[in-house]
C-alpha cells in the first residue's frame, strides 16, 4: 500500500512548518498581507494546517461550500490567489518537498479556485 503524500512527507509536523513559512511570507507580501492585518493568525494557522494536510491526504477535509462561505467577505481576485499559491509552493519547497510533489500539490490548491476566489480581475 503506497503512503499519502501527508505520510510521505513527515505529516503534520511538516505540514505546520510549511504553513508557518507560508504565513511568513503572506504577510510580506504586497500582494496579500494586508489580508491578515486583523486576523486571529494563531486560529488561521491552525485551519491552514488542517487545509493543506487535507490536501496532502491527512485526516482532516473541506467542503467547496465551506471554502467559500470563509472566503467570500474577503472579496478575492485571481492576482491574490496566484500570489497565495506561488508563495505557498515556495514554501514547500524550502521545506523539501520534491518538484512532483510541489506539482501535486498546486494541482490539488487549483482545483479550490473557484469557491475561493470572487472578484474578477
Amino acid at each position: 500500500m503506497s503512503k499519502t503524500l501527508y505520510e510521505k512527507c513527515g505529516g503534520f509536523r511538516t505540514v505546520s512548518r510549511v504553513v508557518m513559512t507560508f504565513y511568513d511570507k503572506a504577510l510580506e507580501s504586497d500582494q496579500i498581507g494586508d489580508y491578515f492585518e486583523s486576523v486571529d493568525m494563531k486560529r488561521l494557522i491552525d485551519h491552514q494546517t488542517k487545509f493543506i494536510s487535507a490536501i496532502l491526504g491527512g485526516p482532516a477535509s473541506y467542503s467547496d461550500e465551506r471554502l467559500r462561505q470563509v472566503h467570500a467577505p474577503l472579496d478575492l481576485s485571481h492576482a491574490d490567489y496566484d500570489e497565495m499559491a506561488r508563495l505557498l509552493a515556495e514554501a514547500l519547497g524550502e521545506h523539501g518537498f520534491a518538484p512532483g510533489d510541489i506539482q501535486l500539490v498546486m494541482s490539488e490548491i487549483e482545483a479550490r479556485r473557484a469557491p475561493i476566489v470572487t472578484k474578477g480581475d
